[in-house]
């Protein structure tokens, strides 16, 4: 059995001012049928501790922040948990040391590296998405998109996200466990637990 790894990067656009949400999901379905994997997996990975990968239903709706729905419902929520970096001093990152080290790498100005908020929502949500390849394509189920979040908002930047399916190029065989037997999680009692107690006079008796 054949197995083979497939790489492509994706470059994006953010525009700052505001968390970018990039829907990334015709690239990603391309990327897996280029890479001529039938079954396997794709790992969706940002390059940037500030950015996220999700896997998430398109809400179609787009709001005045040319945001969908669901993707400002989750924004909001983000804020709430970790507010948005409005003021010097909000946090202790970045510190006196770390300002220095972004005018060192040539960062245009201190306040670049006030995106604390992007960092820690990254850290929060995860950086990467793992999604199964089936007979040759993703298996997001029926309303499954993938997007890139880049939570930073202090100034647009080109992004970079990294795709890489792995897998076999054979066909599988069948795939259902147990011949497809449903499996029941729900509690099971006992008759112990279901027997009769006097208790329950009150409410039977009556």
């Amino acid at each position: 059995m054949e197995f083979k790894v497939f790489q492509k990067e994706l470059e994006l656009q953010s525009r700052g001012w505001i968390p970018t949400f990039h829907d990334v999901s015709k690239e990603v379905m391309e990327i897996v049928a280029a890479s001529g994997i039938k079954n396997g997996t794709c790992c969706i990975a940002s390059h940037h501790t500030t950015c996220s990968v999700m896997v998430q239903e398109c809400s179609h709706d787009i709001d005045t922040f040319d945001l969908e729905y669901l993707q400002h419902d989750l924004l909001d929520i983000m804020r709430k948990m970790i507010p948005d970096y409005a003021e010097e001093g909000q946090y202790r990152h970045p510190g006196p040391i770390h300002a220095q080290f972004g005018r060192h790498v040539d960062e245009p100005g201190n306040y670049t590296s006030m995106n604390t908020d992007g960092h820690l929502r990254s850290v929060f949500f995860g950086r990467s998405e793992t999604m199964t390849v089936k007979d040759g394509k993703l298996d997001g189920g029926e309303f499954a998109h993938v997007y890139f979040i880049d939570w930073d908002h202090v100034r647009a930047r080109r992004r970079q996200l990294n795709v890489t399916v792995m897998g076999t190029t054979e066909e599988i065989e069948d795939r259902k466990w147990n011949g497809g037997e449903v499996i029941n999680t729900l509690r099971k009692f006992t008759p112990e637990e279901k027997a009769y107690m006097e208790e329950f006079d009150l409410q039977q008796k009556r």
